[in-house]
């Protein structure tokens, strides 16, 4: 029987029990691909991460309750944050190489993770015919697609009311994703929904704004943001626009840690 470090961090807040909440697993070396979907099964969280180190930096993957997935922005720094407080509480910079991503470097300062990811903008896309209804609103301003769906609403009420059929969403083809303009000030606000993810509403999406931040910042015509995801957690998250790159960048706490035993 192997005994595994493992820690829960929520990310994108700088309170306990608000951001998204994420499974970090350190390894020394890879455990099976069955065996780390088995665990992301029993945690029962939007992402797991696991890494190993390689070199200067790691090599870190993701996964949902029932799949991996390319990338996932609040697990990543959750990651870092916990190299940071637990691994090596010197590290300012965290390189980690993926799978399909890229690779993907995270930075920190004065309490703020801020993740360097691939930019993501979304373009015109023929829209799958249940998407609008499924979402259950009104009729959107626009609806685009990158990795995800992406629908533009006129204003934040819209989108925080939306209560969408899941299981009609869960056969529209990609995960979605549902902004508006910000109110409270800030420059927009979205959510982010993937049930055939097997995660119904995600807290707070870090990938999601490497689509988010391109299209706004073009929209709004601005380089630096600010965004509120507002599901029922919420979080909140300072975003820049860099060519090719988008910064994100969040807080994070600690909440749990303990040991898996397989």
């Amino acid at each position: 029987m192997m005994r595994l470090p493992i820690y829960q961090v929520d990310a994108f807040t700088d309170t306990l029990f608000a951001g998204n909440p994420a499974a970090v697993v350190p390894l020394e070396s890879w455990l099976p691909d069955h065996l780390m979907q088995s665990i992301a099964a029993e945690n029962n969280l939007a992402e797991t991460a696991f890494f190993v180190r390689e070199g200067e930096g790691w090599f870190i993957r993701w996964f949902t309750p029932v799949n991996e997935i390319d990338l996932c922005g609040h697990a990543t720094l959750a990651s870092a944050f916990i190299i940071r407080t637990i691994i090596d509480p010197t590290a300012v910079t965290f390189r980690f190489r993926t799978k399909v991503a890229g690779d993907l470097a995270v930075s920190y300062a004065d309490g703020l993770y801020t993740l360097d990811f691939p930019s993501r903008p979304p373009v015109p896309q023929e829209v799958h015919p249940d998407l609008i209804r499924a979402l259950g609103g009104p009729v959107p301003e626009q609806v685009l697609a990158a990795r995800d769906w992406f629908v533009v609403y006129k204003d934040a009420a819209t989108v925080r009311a939306l209560s969408p059929d899941m299981a009609l969403l869960s056969g529209v083809g990609r995960m979605v994703i549902v902004t508006a303009p910000g109110d409270g000030g800030v420059d927009f606000v979205s959510r982010f929904f993937a049930p055939m993810d097997g995660i119904p509403e995600d807290p707070v999406t870090g990938s999601a704004h490497c689509t988010l931040i391109p299209y706004w910042a073009d929209r709004l015509g601005k380089a630096a943001l600010t965004a509120r995801q507002v599901s029922a957690r919420g979080g909140s998250l300072s975003c820049h626009m860099l060519g090719e790159r988008v910064h994100i960048a969040g807080h994070a706490v600690l909440y749990l840690e303990g040991a898996i035993h397989v």
